[in-house]
């Protein structure tokens, strides 16, 4: 079966103050060392990868004293030239909501305001004609109201249950307007079997590769990118046509993050889901 890759815009942020200074999810160890240098090699290797596919890749400029800031996928939802700017959990990463908003509004996107604490794209993925939008851990339940009036998508709430994946985006990737790979473990039963309905052929991912945040992937709907160390879920996305391109980000791991963290899909147009 022959794929149709579909030409991606994303906003990327330079992990030049990356460090791990505190714990805020289970894979962050403070007491751990944290090759900074090396997280700056894998994520140009990521960033290159986006653009040798024929992807436009736009920067924000890094704040220092925000080490997360990388994980741009948390900094606003973009769908049919709408930003929904981010509230976040976390006072440790509260200043990064303000930099994001100030591009997106440099950028001329419709900009609105969160009124609950929302996560951005980390809890927000746009598959085919619904928005799922986790929740349980960090995205407020009550910010999935305002998703849907804001956007005009039918919001599917996901139920998330294992604090290793906090965010949805670490249980589920949409890989294209049909299909999804997640881990069942990592929901709710009510939430499985929603997605056993919404997706009857979605790839089921194993805890191996989960723990290694395999789904923690980007697709173009032809090409897979996510963590080299997934091996089986890249050997499932081979094997149902998908083209898959491994990339190591272990540095960027430790603060619990993969190649979906350290992007945000810019969505223009009715046309680009």
């Amino acid at each position: 079966m022959t794929m149709d890759a579909i030409r991606q815009r994303f906003l990327m942020c330079r992990p030049t103050y990356f460090a791990v200074d505190y714990a805020i999810n289970p894979w962050m160890d403070p007491t751990a060392p944290v090759d900074a240098d090396l997280a700056i090699r894998q994520w140009e290797q990521l960033c290159r990868t986006y653009l040798d596919l024929g992807h436009e890749v736009e920067l924000i400029e890094p704040v220092a004293g925000l080490p997360d800031m990388v994980f741009a996928a948390n900094g606003g939802t973009v769908i049919d030239d709408k930003a929904m700017a981010v509230q976040f959990r976390d006072p440790q990463r509260a200043d990064e909501a303000p930099a994001y908003r100030a591009w997106f509004e440099a950028a001329g996107f419709e900009m609105y305001d969160p009124k609950h604490v929302n996560e951005g794209e980390g809890d927000v993925l746009l598959a085919g004609d619904h928005l799922l939008a986790g929740t349980g851990f960090r995205t407020a339940h009550a910010s999935h109201a305002q998703l849907q009036e804001t956007f005009g998508y039918p919001v599917v709430t996901m139920q998330l249950v294992d604090p290793r994946f906090y965010h949805l985006d670490t249980a589920l990737t949409v890989l294209d307007e049909r299909t999804v790979a997640y881990l069942p473990e990592a929901f709710s039963p009510g939430s499985r079997a929603v997605l056993r309905r919404l997706f009857p052929d979605a790839i089921h991912a194993t805890m191996a590769d989960a723990e290694v945040l395999g789904l923690n992937a980007v697709s173009d709907g032809r090409h897979v990118v996510l963590p080299a160390q997934a091996t089986d879920l890249a050997a499932k996305l081979r094997d149902r046509g998908y083209e898959t391109i491994g990339i190591d980000l272990s540095e960027l791991r430790k603060a619990g993050g993969g190649p979906k963290c350290c992007t945000l899909r810019l969505r223009q147009g009715k046309a680009s889901k």
